[in-house]
Parts: C-alpha cells; structure tokens; sequence
C-alpha cells in the first residue's frame, strides 16, 4: 500500500499531530476503539514535578490509558483513574475532565525508589507492589457515581486494564500503551511523549454506528456484556493486527493516528473520525481552595498556620496559594 496519500480511504482532512484522541471502527471486523497521542500535554506534566524516569514512564501510561477511557465521555463530568499501592509509587492519580481537559500526579518513595533503580528493579509491578486501581465516573452532584475496582496484579497496566474490561465491561478488548523520551535538535532536554490504543470487538452492535466506549452515561453496559462470548475470527484478526503494532511506532511522532490505523487496517478497512484535542489543564483555582480551607475547624486551620500564614501547594499543578488566616 502507497502511504502517500490518505484520501483515497476517506479521509478528507489534515492528519492529526499530537494530543488528540482518534475514535475509529473497524466494521468488517466489528470492532472499535481509539488512538491517543501525548506530547507536549504530557511533557508539561511530568516535567512540572520533575518525577525520575521510570515515575515518569509509570505515570505516562495511567494518563494515556485515562485518556483513552475519559475521551469517550459525553456528559459533563469527570473520570478519575487512582492507584493504591504498597510499593515505592504509592498513589497515581489522573483526572480526565470532560471534554478534554488532563492532569496528573503521582506520590513516590525517594529512598526506596533509588534503591529499586541501583538494582536495576523498576518494572511497573516493581514500582507499584499490591493494591488497587480504580476507575470512577463522576457524572456532578446530582447523578451516581460509577466506580470500578481491580486488584494490580500483572506486569503493567496494559494488563491490568485488559483484567479491569474482562471483570467489570466482559466486553473483549485490547489495550497497548508507551511512554518514550523524545530528543530533538536545539532541545534543551529531551521531551516525554506517549501513545495508546483501546480496541473492542463489539459485534452485535456493528461498526458503522459508531457506538459509545463503556462510559458514556452508563459505564456498566450491562446489555453490552456476554459472559459466554467465544472469540470468532474477526476478533482473532483484530488483534492480531493490533498485535504487529511496535512501541516505536506507536511513540513516533511522525506518525500519525491516521496513518498508523491505515498500517494495521487497511486490507480490512478502517474508518477514521475526527480528532478530539488533550489539553494539560488544572480545574484548581484560589476560590475553591479558599471553600475547602473554610471547611476545616477554626482548630484545624490554626495548625495550617506558618510564619503567618496559611498556604497551600496544588499536588496537581504545584500552584502554591497563600491565604491570611483571619479571612476565615
């Protein structure tokens, strides 16, 4: 296949670039899924905090995998993704806010951290340890909260989430994710990019639809759900195809979302949608934190009380906020 030229598969538009998610069906195969691409949204986020390498790697794969749940969103809302652990990364939380809106941070153990990297010990399983992950849908006040929990057990969180779709959706699906450390010309340090991709094989609903990820105002989709499912042949050629899909490739930014699906897909046939834009963004802000200070006993503040003052540092996007104790 000549990759020169996209149009004559449909696609009438500009390639997409980073920090997009890409839906796409595959409707000879009954699949569907998305492509999401990280770059410089990413890079502002880890490099804020300055995590060390493999914290960064780790935390890059929670927010692709975040992004390619929380994109398929359509209310207003959020999805949170948050880890519990007992190993060195104690705590991953990523925030997605509907409709494009990222941010992240994790809690590590320096100490025991430098160790693992001295012994060269830093896989995923290596830093999380045992504990949970727990995915949340928080549609506002007035409607119920979705939570789903699976026990952090495999090699990294692509197992992970193939163990959360199975238990929880019983939807089949497949999930690759990468985080790679990108060096270009006249850079003063390399920057963090990351590529993701869900597939799910959706066949009683067909491709041409287009229909919801799990997640879209009813995350069980119950009605979704076959217990008994046998994996069919187009199935086994979906993944298969996904599975010739390289990190490199998947990280590589001059490849696009459009282009990498037309690679893998395009004996079958593959239809592509538009991008949706990922953009770094805090919902913090000086008014709340001042709501959830005046929250606290006038006992509690008077310990948050230093050289005068009260402050408070955003564990997402490390603004520090100062407030006079006796506006309270």
């Amino acid at each position: 296949m000549s990759e020169s030229s996209l149009e004559q598969f449909g696609l009438d538009r500009p390639e997409s670039g980073d920090d997009v998610a890409v839906p796409f069906t595959l409707e000879n195969l009954d699949s569907r899924g998305r492509v999401v691409r990280l770059g410089n949204q990413l890079d502002m986020i880890i490099a804020r905090h300055g995590y060390p390498e493999p914290v960064a790697r780790l935390l890059g794969e929670a927010v692709t995998l975040a992004a390619l749940i929380g994109s398929s969103l359509k209310f207003e809302g959020r999805f949170i993704l948050q880890s519990r652990t007992d190993g060195p990364v104690s705590l991953l939380v990523v925030d997605f806010d509907t409709p494009d809106g990222l941010r992240a941070y994790a809690r590590y153990d320096e100490e025991t951290l430098a160790e693992l990297e001295k012994s060269g010990t830093t896989k995923p399983q290596d830093l999380l340890g045992k504990g949970v992950l727990a995915l949340t849908v928080d549609q506002g006040v007035h409607m119920d909260r979705y939570q789903g929990i699976v026990a952090l057990e495999g090699e990294s969180l692509e197992e992970v989430a193939h163990t959360y779709f199975m238990q929880s959706e019983q939807i089949p699906t497949r999930v690759r994710l990468t985080v790679a450390e990108h060096s270009e010309r006249g850079q003063s340090r390399p920057s963090w990019r990351a590529g993701g991709v869900l597939l799910q094989h959706l066949p009683e609903h067909g491709g041409a639809t287009m229909p919801d990820l799990p997640g879209d105002g009813d995350f069980d989709n119950d009605d979704m759900a076959d217990p008994d499912f046998v994996e069919d042949d187009h199935w086994t050629e979906a993944k298969a195809l996904l599975d010739t899909l390289t990190d490199a490739e998947l990280a590589d930014p001059g490849l696009s979302a459009e282009r990498l699906l037309f690679r893998l897909y395009h004996e079958t046939g593959v239809r592509v949608f538009e991008p949706q834009p990922l953009v770094e963004r805090c919902t913090c802000s000086a008014e709340r934190v001042e709501q959830m200070i005046n929250d606290f006993t006038a006992e509690d503040r008077a310990e948050m009380v230093v050289d005068g003052q009260i402050e408070v540092v955003c564990e997402f996007c490390s603004t520090h906020y100062h407030f006079n104790p006796n506006q309270f």
